[in-house]
């Protein structure tokens, strides 16, 4: 299959998916072999394609220049961004068949993030599309570049991404990949987390409506005090953090 990635930029696909798991920070998915901003850097400076700029956090997708091969990759959740949308619509997602990608040329480019995401209940997988016009037509392809981790095809074009059990690939920036099964908790404050940085409930948080903000506090408190899947809880509270400063802490009186 030949495969369109965003305006100008094609890539074939391969029998030979990466071996290396996901890592779900919370605001991004994460499928690279280092452990490290340093040797993030190491790894941008050795391959070519997408990647991040000041100021700019596009989706990254990074090839071998001798092989062309698809070594890395990083994908944004679209409620980092202010243009995103949330559904509960969800596209059928067609077979699974695992691969990788081999560029065509050797060339840098930009790869526009995804803007919406699709849920579903207890958020057993995350689903997230270029826009919200491909869900007017019947995904072609996905293709599992990676355990769990999906690239959605749709005439012929890159048109998002999927993670399935993402709880389990919960994991902190550049932390290393947890083993065991995610505790029956972290499940639930997944859902709670997401339910809180997506619309409608993160404008609520930012009206300092009062139940809602009794949410935030009660789902921070709750990941603080979790006793079990530490390193998972952690990567959840780094989630909210700036929400649960900037309004789960706030003095009474400002919630009113």
């Amino acid at each position: 299959m030949r495969l369109t990635i965003g305006d100008d930029w094609h890539a074939s696909v391969t029998d030979e998916p990466l071996a290396v798991p996901p890592r779900f920070t919370g605001n991004s998915v994460d499928l690279a072999p280092y452990t490290s901003g340093e040797e993030r850097e190491r790894l941008l400076a050795a391959t070519f394609g997408s990647q991040d700029w000041l100021w700019d956090t596009p989706d990254i997708l990074r090839f071998d220049p001798d092989s062309r091969d698809l070594v890395a990759a990083e994908f944004q959740l679209p409620y980092v961004s202010s243009y995103a949308e949330t559904t509960e619509r969800v596209p059928a997602l067609p077979p699974l068949r695992p691969g990788g990608l081999r560029a065509e040329e050797v060339k840098d480019v930009r790869l526009e993030m995804c803007t919406v995401l699709c849920r579903v209940p207890g958020d057993t997988v995350l689903t997230c599309l270029r826009d919200s016009d491909v869900l007017d037509a019947p995904l072609e392809a996905r293709i599992g570049i990676a355990p769990d981790l999906a690239l959605l095809v749709q005439h012929g074009t890159l048109a998002g991404w999927s993670l399935t059990d993402p709880a389990r690939h919960l994991t902190a920036v550049h932390g290393a990949p947890e083993t065991a099964p995610p505790s029956p908790a972290t499940r639930r404050l997944l859902s709670a987390c997401v339910d809180l940085v997506s619309e409608p409930l993160l404008e609520a948080v930012q009206d300092r409506e009062p139940a809602v903000l009794a949410r935030l506090r009660e789902v921070h408190r709750a990941l603080r005090t979790q006793p079990d899947d530490r390193p998972r809880a952690d990567a959840l509270l780094a989630l909210i953090a700036n929400l649960a400063e900037d309004y789960a802490d706030a003095p009474p009186e400002q919630d009113a």
